[in-house]
């Protein structure tokens, strides 16, 4: 019995019983490989985000310049422009328009048809110039009249002067009664208020039919015609036949705050203060004319005060109703600091600028005197051939390293700037340039133009 256990121990097992093993073996070991291949692959998609977000990084960060400007450190190109002793004028602005000093529109004073018309719309006309002419026979039939009244009167009166001559004697001799020869002075008397009233009438139908020829009230331009030749015209018609404006000389209404009105008057005692109109877009400078005279009261909704200046319009920039700015020029400052506007930065600590000596960039704060069209005057912090940053400050700091353009030798600039000394009445407004954070800087200062981006041609207009 004990040999057949043994044996049977030792007797192979039917496949069947062994095969559930293997298979519970395999199935863990095949999913522990899938689990670390997703582990390499989320590791490596991990390294390779890292890697490229540290190397964008490194590429967006800012060039290094609150250093010591050694030689790692990255060099900054920068606009710059010296700083201007110069004489500026003083402007105040204000908006305003264009006012003539005399508007007619010319009516017919009688009625009847309009038979001529001797002007062309759009022509100068003087004062007395014929403009039209209306069909004047009523008015010369009625004046034919009145003339044969008069004279049936005239003769009356010459009879009965007679007569009363004739009764005055006959009563000095006693054959008439004093009563007859005084009823024929009344009827002398009627009769010569009837020839005065008969002339009254003949002066009347005169002036009547010179109304027939229609005549400019003044000087001025003529405007678009109202009515055509050939119709019935009257003297109540409410349009009339034609406006005429006077635009030679014009004048402009405009405004400036009340806070101002004291400064003018003082500086009106002393001069004929001069003022100039631009355009709308505050560019182009249309005229130049002279203060005339200012409003007798404050407008207590807005504060400000009307003034009026004069022009003289010779080449006819200015038109009746036209919006313009105007500038009133008090003064000139003499011997000012000037710098581009664009170059003034604000800051916690006020107003600053970037300086540029000897490579680097200095911060160095200013105190503005006055802004004046795209310039300012500074009163203290710039000296005179300063080179300042006028484009590029939004990457330096102070000690950075830069690569200065726009200056010239000693300090200047070769493109065109505003005038050193400027006369009263001429434009300060510096034109074109570019500027830091989207304003324009003005390119009249000299080196304004010296950014990077304004040298792109293909940015250019």
């Amino acid at each position: 019995m004990a040999i057949s256990d043994s044996v049977q121990d030792k007797a192979p097992q039917p496949p069947s019983q062994y095969r559930p093993p293997v298979e519970e073996a395999k199935a863990p070991r095949k999913r522990g490989w899938i689990w670390v291949v997703v582990l390499i692959v989320l590791a490596g998609g991990g390294y390779f985000y890292y890697r490229s977000r540290v190397s964008a990084e490194s590429k967006a960060a800012p060039a290094p310049g609150g250093g010591k400007g050694g030689a790692g450190a990255a060099v900054v190109s920068v606009a710059v422009a010296p700083a201007l002793k110069q004489n500026v004028p003083y402007y105040l602005s204000g908006l305003g328009s264009v006012t003539p000093f005399n508007t007619v529109t010319v009516k017919s004073r009688v009625d009847g048809q309009l038979e001529k018309v001797h002007f062309t719309e759009g022509q100068f006309v003087k004062e007395g110039d014929l403009l039209a002419e209306i069909d004047p026979r009523t008015f010369q039939v009625a004046l034919e009249q009145m003339q044969g009244q008069l004279a049936r009167d005239q003769a009356q009166l010459n009879n009965a002067r007679v007569d009363y001559a004739r009764y005055d004697q006959l009563h000095k001799e006693g054959v008439v009664a004093a009563q007859q020869a005084d009823t024929q002075n009344a009827m002398v008397g009627q009769l010569e208020g009837a020839v005065r009233a008969d002339q009254a009438q003949i002066d009347n139908q005169k002036l009547l039919l010179s109304y027939c020829r229609i005549t400019a009230p003044l000087s001025g331009r003529v405007g678009l015609r109202l009515t055509d030749q050939g119709n019935m015209i009257h003297a109540s018609d409410p349009n009339g036949l034609v406006v005429i404006t006077q635009v030679q000389p014009i004048a402009t209404l405009f405004t400036l705050p009340e806070d101002s009105l004291q400064e003018v008057i003082q500086h009106m005692k002393h001069e004929q203060l001069a003022i100039e109109a631009y355009s709308r877009d505050d560019q182009t400078k249309l005229a130049t004319g002279k203060l005339l005279t200012i409003d007798n009261q404050i407008d207590p909704t807005t504060g400000t005060v009307r003034f009026k200046g004069e022009f003289d319009n010779r080449d006819l920039s200015l038109w009746p109703n036209q919006f313009v700015n105007v500038r009133l020029m008090l003064t000139v400052r003499k011997d000012a600091i000037v710098i581009p506007l664009a170059a003034i930065q604000r800051g916690a600590q006020g107003t600053y600028v970037y300086t540029v000596k000897n490579g680097h960039a200095n911060m160095q704060p200013v105190k503005v005197d006055m802004t004046q069209g795209n310039i300012s005057l500074i009163a203290s912090g710039v000296a005179e051939g300063d080179q300042v940053v006028v484009d590029g400050q939004d990457r330096l700091q102070s000690g950075a390293t830069v690569e200065a353009h726009g200056a010239g030798p000693g300090g200047a600039n070769n493109s065109a700037g505003p005038a050193s000394n400027p006369t009263p009445g001429q434009n300060t407004r510096p034109n074109g340039g570019g500027r830091s954070g989207g304003d324009a800087a003005p390119g009249g200062v000299p080196g304004a133009q010296g950014s990077g981006r304004r040298r792109d041609p293909a940015k250019q207009n």
